[in-house]
C-alpha cells in the first residue's frame, strides 16, 4: 500500500530524481522497506555527526526503533553530551576557511577547539563532564566491576548527574535517548578521543585501572554475539555515515562468524548504505563501492547495495526523514 507522505518526503518524491538524488531514495525507500519487513539496521557513525547536531532527528529514530544498534566514533559519543550541556558556549565561526595559523591559535588560546566551523568550548563542554565521568569510573573500580564506554555515559546520564547544566531540548540528544532506551552501542577505538584521552591520564597518573573500560576486544565479541541473537528473519542492514572505525569494525563481525568461527550459516548484512565524500582510488577503503564487500564476505550478491557521495549533514537528515515519514 502506497504511503501519503508528508512535506518533506513528498518534496524528495517530486523532485530528487537523477544521479545522488535518486541514489538518496533509492536508499530511503529500501530503508524503509527493511524496517516495514522486520528486518533491524545499525546506524554507523564517523566525522563529526554529534557536533552537527546529527542529535535532533536520530533521536527521533531511535525513540521511534528505526535503528536497532549503534556504532560510532568515541568521538561522537561524547560530542553529544557535549552539545547537551554546553551549547550555549559553542562558537560558530562560518569564514573557517580563511582561518591564518595564527587564527586557530587564537582560538586555542580562548579554549576553542575547531571542528569545521564550530568550535567546542574546552572549559565548558569537556572538563564539565569530566569529575562526572570520573566518578562514574572510580565507582565502578572501587565496586570492582568493568563496564563499555558507552555505558559509563548512559549511567551518568540517567543518574541525572548532568540535568543542571541542559542548555538544549533534551530531547535532541540521542545519546539521552539511546540512554532512555539502552540501546546497543560499539564504540571502536574509544581510546581516540578526548574522554578516551582523560581516562588515560588517570591511569598513567595511577588513580585508575585500565581494565576498569571494557576493551575493543570486548566490544567486538560483544557484536558478535549481538549479531547472532539478531540477525534471523530479515537480517541487519548497515546503514554507514561517513567513513572510517565506526563503520570498519562492525561490518567485519560478519567474516569473523563466518571464516573464523565457522559459523557457515550465519547470515551476510541484508541492506547496505553508505553516504560519503571519500574518494574511490588510491585503495581507500572508506571510499570503496560496496560490490568490494562482497569479496570480503560482508555483503551478498543480491543485498541491496547504496552509495551516496555527498554530505552526511545534507544527506542522513533527509533519508531519515524519509524513514520518519516527515
Amino acid at each position: 500500500m502506497e504511503k501519503n507522505r508528508s512535506a518533506i518526503s513528498s518534496f524528495i518524491e517530486k523532485y530528487y530524481l537523477h544521479f545522488n538524488a535518486a541514489a538518496l531514495v533509492d536508499a530511503a525507500k529500501a530503508y524503509e522497506a527493511h524496517i516495514d519487513a522486520g528486518g533491524k539496521m545499525m546506524i554507523t557513525m564517523g566525522g563529526a555527526m554529534s557536533t552537527a547536531e546529527m542529535g535532533k532527528i536520530l533521536a527521533e529514530m531511535i525513540r521511534r526503533d528505526k535503528v536497532q544498534i549503534i556504532s560510532c566514533t568515541g568521538a561522537n559519543l561524547e560530542e553529544d553530551i557535549m552539545n547537551l550541556v554546553a551549547h550555549k558556549s559553542y562558537k560558530r565561526v562560518p569564514h573557517y576557511r580563511d582561518l591564518s595559523p595564527r587564527d586557530e591559535w587564537n582560538l586555542l588560546e580562548k579554549g576553542f577547539n575547531r571542528v569545521t566551523d564550530t568550535c567546542i568550548p574546552e572549559e565548558e563542554a569537556f572538563r564539565r563532564i569530566q569529575k562526572h565521568i570520573f566518578k562514574q569510573w572510580k565507582n565502578a573500580e572501587t565496586a570492582g566491576e568493568r563496564f563499555f564506554p558507552h555505558q559509563y555515559m548512559y549511567k551518568m546520564l540517567l543518574d541525572g548527574d548532568l540535568k543542571q547544566y541542559y542548555e538544549i531540548n533534551p530531547a535532541d540528544s540521542w545519546m539521552l535517548a539511546a540512554a532512555e532506551k539502552n540501546l546497543p552501542i560499539v564504540v571502536p577505538g574509544w581510546e581516540d578521543s578526548t574522554m578516551g584521552n582523560i581516562f588515560t591520564s588517570y591511569c598513567i597518573k595511577g588513580e585508575l585501572k585500565p581494565s576498569t573500560v571494557k576493551s575493543g576486544v570486548e566490544y567486538m565479541a560483544f557484536l558478535a554475539d549481538w549479531y547472532v541473537k539478531n540477525s534471523g528473519g530479515k537480517g541487519v542492514g548497515f546503514f554507514q555515515i561517513a567513513g572510517g572505525i565506526a563503520g570498519d569494525f562492525p561490518i567485519c563481525v560478519v567474516p569473523m562468524l563466518y571464516q573464523d568461527l565457522e559459523m557457515k550459516n550465519i547470515p551476510f548484512w541484508s541492506y547496505f548504505c553508505q553516504i560519503s565524500d571519500s574518494t574511490t582510488s588510491y585503495g581507500s577503503y572508506s571510499g570503496a563501492v560496496p560490490n568490494e564487500k562482497i569479496t570480503w564476505g560482508k555483503l551478498d550478491i543480491d543485498t541491496p547495495k547504496f552509495i551516496i557521495e555527498s554530505d552526511a549533514t545534507i544527506v542522513a537528515p533527509l533519508v531519515f526523514a524519509w524513514v520518519l515519514e516527515m
